[in-house]
Protein backbone atom coordinates (compact mmCIF):
# COMPACT_ATOMS: atom_id res chain seq x y z
CA UNK A 1 0.00 0.00 0.00
CA UNK A 2 2.93 2.30 -0.08
CA UNK A 3 2.83 5.56 -2.50
CA UNK A 4 4.95 6.51 -4.60
CA UNK A 5 7.99 8.45 -3.13
CA UNK A 6 7.16 12.27 -4.11
CA UNK A 7 4.12 11.83 -5.02
CA UNK A 8 0.94 12.01 -2.66
CA UNK A 9 -2.71 11.51 -4.18
CA UNK A 10 -4.38 14.55 -5.12
CA UNK A 11 -7.75 13.54 -4.13
CA UNK A 12 -7.43 14.07 0.27
CA UNK A 13 -9.49 11.33 0.85
CA UNK A 14 -7.34 8.73 -0.90
CA UNK A 15 -4.34 9.87 0.90
CA UNK A 16 -6.51 9.20 4.54
CA UNK A 17 -7.58 5.75 2.80
CA UNK A 18 -3.96 4.71 1.90
CA UNK A 19 -2.73 5.85 5.45
CA UNK A 20 -5.37 3.65 7.25
CA UNK A 21 -5.12 0.38 5.45
CA UNK A 22 -1.24 1.27 5.92
CA UNK A 23 -1.68 0.95 9.58
CA UNK A 24 -4.01 -1.76 9.95
CA UNK A 25 -1.16 -3.73 7.21
CA UNK A 26 0.99 -2.95 9.96
CA UNK A 27 -0.59 -4.94 12.54
CA UNK A 28 -1.37 -8.76 12.40
CA UNK A 29 -4.07 -8.31 15.26
CA UNK A 30 -7.40 -6.21 14.81
CA UNK A 31 -6.79 -2.37 15.96
CA UNK A 32 -8.85 0.18 17.87
CA UNK A 33 -10.37 3.38 16.34
CA UNK A 34 -8.44 5.08 19.10
CA UNK A 35 -5.04 3.27 17.99
CA UNK A 36 -5.81 3.98 14.17
CA UNK A 37 -6.68 7.79 15.12
CA UNK A 38 -3.75 8.40 17.19
CA UNK A 39 -1.57 6.27 14.18
CA UNK A 40 -2.83 8.18 11.38
CA UNK A 41 -3.20 11.42 12.83
CA UNK A 42 -6.67 11.92 11.48
CA UNK A 43 -9.45 12.91 13.83
CA UNK A 44 -11.46 9.70 15.56
CA UNK A 45 -14.67 10.71 13.56
CA UNK A 46 -13.10 11.05 10.15
CA UNK A 47 -11.05 7.40 10.29
CA UNK A 48 -14.48 6.05 11.49
CA UNK A 49 -16.05 7.42 8.58
CA UNK A 50 -14.06 6.41 6.07
CA UNK A 51 -13.16 2.94 7.74
CA UNK A 52 -17.20 2.35 7.44
CA UNK A 53 -17.24 2.97 3.95
CA UNK A 54 -14.41 0.73 3.41
CA UNK A 55 -16.04 -2.01 5.85
CA UNK A 56 -19.01 -1.61 2.89
CA UNK A 57 -16.65 -2.64 -0.21
CA UNK A 58 -15.21 -5.32 2.38
CA UNK A 59 -11.78 -3.33 2.07
CA UNK A 60 -11.88 -3.41 6.08
CA UNK A 61 -13.64 -6.14 8.36
CA UNK A 62 -14.81 -5.10 11.74
CA UNK A 63 -14.59 -8.34 13.97
CA UNK A 64 -16.22 -6.42 16.87
CA UNK A 65 -17.29 -3.18 17.23
CA UNK A 66 -14.32 -0.34 17.58
CA UNK A 67 -11.67 -2.51 15.96
CA UNK A 68 -10.87 -3.10 12.39
CA UNK A 69 -8.61 -4.93 10.66
CA UNK A 70 -7.99 -5.73 6.84
CA UNK A 71 -10.47 -7.20 4.88
CA UNK A 72 -11.32 -10.15 2.07
CA UNK A 73 -11.78 -8.18 -0.68
CA UNK A 74 -8.19 -7.43 -0.84
CA UNK A 75 -6.67 -10.90 -0.78
CA UNK A 76 -9.24 -11.13 -3.71
CA UNK A 77 -7.85 -8.32 -5.57
CA UNK A 78 -4.49 -9.83 -4.93
CA UNK A 79 -5.66 -13.31 -6.03
CA UNK A 80 -6.26 -12.16 -9.11
CA UNK A 81 -3.25 -10.19 -9.49
CA UNK A 82 -1.26 -13.11 -8.54
CA UNK A 83 -2.89 -15.39 -10.74
CA UNK A 84 -2.27 -12.92 -13.84
CA UNK A 85 1.74 -12.63 -12.89
CA UNK A 86 2.04 -16.44 -12.39
CA UNK A 87 0.39 -17.00 -15.95
CA UNK A 88 2.77 -13.98 -17.83
CA UNK A 89 5.52 -16.06 -15.91
CA UNK A 90 4.63 -19.45 -16.85
CA UNK A 91 3.73 -18.58 -20.80
CA UNK A 92 6.73 -16.46 -21.69
CA UNK A 93 8.87 -19.52 -22.49
CA UNK A 94 6.10 -21.57 -24.24
CA UNK A 95 4.77 -18.71 -26.01
CA UNK A 96 8.13 -17.70 -27.92
CA UNK A 97 8.72 -21.86 -28.55
CA UNK A 98 5.34 -21.34 -29.65
CA UNK A 99 6.65 -18.44 -32.19
CA UNK A 100 9.44 -19.53 -33.58
CA UNK A 101 7.39 -22.05 -35.24
CA UNK A 102 4.44 -19.92 -36.44
CA UNK A 103 6.23 -16.58 -37.17
CA UNK A 104 3.50 -15.09 -36.55
CA UNK A 105 2.13 -13.22 -33.43
CA UNK A 106 1.07 -14.71 -30.32
CA UNK A 107 -0.73 -13.39 -27.52
CA UNK A 108 -1.78 -14.03 -23.83
CA UNK A 109 -5.35 -12.37 -22.84
CA UNK A 110 -7.40 -12.32 -19.78
CA UNK A 111 -11.02 -11.24 -18.88
CA UNK A 112 -11.77 -7.90 -17.20
CA UNK A 113 -15.21 -7.82 -17.35
CA UNK A 114 -16.84 -7.49 -20.88
CA UNK A 115 -13.34 -7.34 -22.69
CA UNK A 116 -10.32 -9.42 -22.98
CA UNK A 117 -6.88 -7.56 -22.00
CA UNK A 118 -3.70 -8.36 -23.81
CA UNK A 119 -0.96 -8.83 -21.19
CA UNK A 120 1.63 -10.43 -23.45
CA UNK A 121 2.66 -11.03 -26.93
CA UNK A 122 5.84 -12.26 -28.67
CA UNK A 123 5.73 -11.27 -32.72
CA UNK A 124 8.21 -10.15 -34.82
CA UNK A 125 8.21 -7.58 -37.98
CA UNK A 126 8.29 -10.07 -40.00
CA UNK A 127 4.93 -11.28 -39.55
CA UNK A 128 3.74 -8.96 -42.28
CA UNK A 129 0.46 -8.19 -39.37
CA UNK A 130 -0.66 -5.16 -40.40
CA UNK A 131 -2.57 -4.06 -37.02
CA UNK A 132 -0.67 -5.16 -33.70
CA UNK A 133 -2.98 -5.45 -30.55
CA UNK A 134 -0.75 -3.26 -28.27
CA UNK A 135 -0.09 -4.96 -24.59
CA UNK A 136 -2.45 -3.58 -22.31
CA UNK A 137 -4.83 -3.41 -25.33
CA UNK A 138 -8.37 -4.29 -25.17
CA UNK A 139 -11.02 -6.03 -27.32
CA UNK A 140 -14.79 -7.18 -26.83
CA UNK A 141 -15.42 -11.21 -25.68
CA UNK A 142 -17.77 -11.87 -28.82
CA UNK A 143 -15.11 -11.06 -31.66
CA UNK A 144 -11.81 -12.05 -30.29
CA UNK A 145 -10.95 -15.97 -30.27
CA UNK A 146 -9.96 -15.84 -26.80
CA UNK A 147 -13.23 -13.51 -25.70
CA UNK A 148 -15.33 -16.63 -26.61
CA UNK A 149 -13.20 -19.10 -24.76
CA UNK A 150 -14.11 -16.99 -21.33
CA UNK A 151 -18.10 -16.74 -22.78
CA UNK A 152 -18.29 -20.38 -23.45
CA UNK A 153 -17.49 -20.73 -19.43
CA UNK A 154 -20.60 -18.59 -18.72
CA UNK A 155 -24.15 -20.21 -18.75
CA UNK A 156 -27.12 -18.60 -21.39
CA UNK A 157 -28.26 -16.33 -18.76
CA UNK A 158 -24.79 -14.81 -18.91
CA UNK A 159 -24.46 -15.00 -22.04
CA UNK A 160 -27.50 -13.30 -22.84
CA UNK A 161 -26.89 -10.62 -20.57
CA UNK A 162 -23.82 -9.71 -22.13
CA UNK A 163 -25.46 -9.52 -25.34
CA UNK A 164 -27.74 -6.89 -23.24
CA UNK A 165 -25.36 -5.16 -21.77
CA UNK A 166 -22.63 -4.57 -25.03
CA UNK A 167 -25.65 -5.11 -27.72
CA UNK A 168 -23.25 -7.58 -29.60
CA UNK A 169 -21.57 -4.25 -31.79
CA UNK A 170 -19.71 -5.82 -34.96
CA UNK A 171 -16.06 -3.92 -35.93
CA UNK A 172 -16.47 -5.73 -39.56
CA UNK A 173 -18.73 -7.38 -42.08
CA UNK A 174 -17.99 -10.97 -40.43
CA UNK A 175 -18.76 -9.79 -36.75
CA UNK A 176 -21.23 -11.68 -35.41
CA UNK A 177 -24.10 -9.42 -34.12
CA UNK A 178 -27.09 -11.13 -32.68
CA UNK A 179 -27.27 -13.81 -30.07
CA UNK A 180 -28.42 -16.53 -32.09
CA UNK A 181 -25.69 -16.56 -33.72
CA UNK A 182 -23.82 -15.96 -31.14
CA UNK A 183 -24.91 -19.44 -28.88
CA UNK A 184 -24.26 -21.35 -31.95
CA UNK A 185 -20.86 -20.09 -31.73
CA UNK A 186 -20.21 -20.72 -28.17
CA UNK A 187 -21.52 -24.03 -28.26
CA UNK A 188 -18.72 -24.80 -31.06
CA UNK A 189 -15.85 -23.42 -28.78
CA UNK A 190 -17.40 -25.94 -25.80
CA UNK A 191 -17.30 -28.88 -28.43
CA UNK A 192 -14.07 -28.77 -29.75
CA UNK A 193 -12.21 -27.08 -27.07
CA UNK A 194 -10.75 -23.92 -28.99
CA UNK A 195 -12.21 -20.83 -30.47
CA UNK A 196 -11.62 -18.78 -33.57
CA UNK A 197 -12.31 -15.06 -34.62
CA UNK A 198 -12.56 -14.91 -38.72
CA UNK A 199 -11.39 -11.26 -39.37
CA UNK A 200 -14.62 -10.70 -36.95
CA UNK A 201 -12.14 -8.22 -35.09
CA UNK A 202 -10.38 -6.63 -37.84
CA UNK A 203 -10.59 -7.58 -41.37
CA UNK A 204 -7.47 -9.34 -42.95
CA UNK A 205 -6.48 -10.99 -39.41
CA UNK A 206 -7.74 -14.42 -38.07
CA UNK A 207 -7.16 -16.28 -35.01
CA UNK A 208 -7.22 -19.38 -32.99
CA UNK A 209 -7.21 -19.53 -29.21
CA UNK A 210 -6.79 -22.34 -26.64
CA UNK A 211 -7.84 -22.00 -23.20
CA UNK A 212 -5.13 -21.63 -19.79
CA UNK A 213 -6.09 -23.18 -16.72
CA UNK A 214 -5.58 -23.03 -13.31
CA UNK A 215 -4.91 -25.59 -10.20
CA UNK A 216 -8.58 -25.11 -9.54
CA UNK A 217 -9.02 -26.10 -13.11
CA UNK A 218 -10.42 -22.19 -13.61
CA UNK A 219 -10.26 -20.56 -16.95
CA UNK A 220 -7.66 -17.82 -15.97
CA UNK A 221 -6.17 -17.08 -19.92
CA UNK A 222 -6.33 -17.28 -23.30
CA UNK A 223 -3.46 -18.05 -25.83
CA UNK A 224 -3.84 -17.64 -29.51
CA UNK A 225 -1.92 -16.66 -32.51
CA UNK A 226 -3.23 -14.13 -34.92
CA UNK A 227 -1.81 -14.43 -38.49
CA UNK A 228 -3.28 -12.46 -42.12
CA UNK A 229 -6.35 -14.23 -43.02
CA UNK A 230 -4.93 -16.22 -45.74
CA UNK A 231 -1.39 -17.41 -43.89
CA UNK A 232 -3.71 -18.71 -40.91
CA UNK A 233 -2.57 -22.71 -40.55
CA UNK A 234 -4.89 -25.51 -39.66
CA UNK A 235 -1.85 -27.64 -38.35
CA UNK A 236 -0.75 -24.83 -35.77
CA UNK A 237 -4.05 -25.45 -33.82
CA UNK A 238 -2.51 -28.98 -32.07
CA UNK A 239 0.28 -27.13 -31.56
CA UNK A 240 -1.64 -24.23 -29.51
CA UNK A 241 -3.10 -26.74 -27.73
CA UNK A 242 -0.25 -28.31 -26.83
CA UNK A 243 1.50 -25.08 -25.54
CA UNK A 244 -1.73 -24.18 -23.43
CA UNK A 245 -1.63 -27.47 -21.34
CA UNK A 246 2.03 -26.97 -21.53
CA UNK A 247 0.95 -23.23 -19.31
CA UNK A 248 -1.87 -25.02 -17.69
CA UNK A 249 0.57 -27.38 -16.16
CA UNK A 250 3.03 -25.05 -15.01
CA UNK A 251 -0.10 -23.65 -13.56
CA UNK A 252 -0.79 -26.50 -11.11
CA UNK A 253 -3.83 -27.88 -13.73
CA UNK A 254 -4.15 -32.17 -13.79
CA UNK A 255 -6.97 -31.76 -16.34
Amino acid sequence: MKKSEGHAPTIQVLERMFSLLDVLASHQDPVSLKEISAQTGLHPSTAHRILNDLAVGRFVDRPEAGSYRLGMRLLELGNLVKARLDVRDAALGPMRELHKLTHQPVNLSVRQGDEIVYIERTYSERSGMQVVRAVGGRAPLHLTSVGKLFLAQDDAQRVRAYATRTGLAGHTRNSITDLGTLERELARVRQYGCARDNEELELGVRCMAAGIRDDQGKLVAGLSISAPADRLEEAWLERLQATAAQISSALGYRG
